[in-house]
């Protein structure tokens, strides 16, 4: 039997790579985990949502806080999100996963109108 120092070269230099590809995958990951989702804030106040129009990030949650003394509702046009009444202080969530202009209004006061545009 004759030694092949060549193969045991080669051998270690792909073992060498794939521990170096999972320690990269390891480092992507984590940072990955440490990165804070996007979010940004509707206030109700006042009987207009303000902003009125914002622009945001696909992956970007949007929350819509309530600070009337009467109930709202967050409601799109095209059904994609719709909320309960809230009444003061109650908080709705969206996540816009996907690009676009989602326009949406308040189903008990519907001169309330707004829009978030998605990138």
């Amino acid at each position: 039997m004759t030694r092949d120092p060549k193969g045991k070269a080669a051998a270690a230099v792909v073992l060498l790579l794939a521990l170096l590809a999972v320690a990269a995958a390891q480092v992507h990951f984590a940072r990955a985990a440490e990165t804070p989702a996007a979010t940004a804030m509707v206030m109700i106040d006042n009987f207009s949502f303000a902003p009125k129009e914002i622009t945001i990030a696909k992956g970007t949650t949007v929350t819509w806080v309530n600070h009337d003394d009467v109930p709202h509702t967050v409601v799109n046009s095209d059904k994609v999100f719709r909320s309960k009444a809230l009444d003061t202080d109650d908080q709705f969530s969206f996540t816009f996963n996907d690009a676009g202009t989602f326009s949406y209004f308040c189903s008990v006061h519907p001169m309330m109108t707004g829009r978030v545009v998605v990138k």
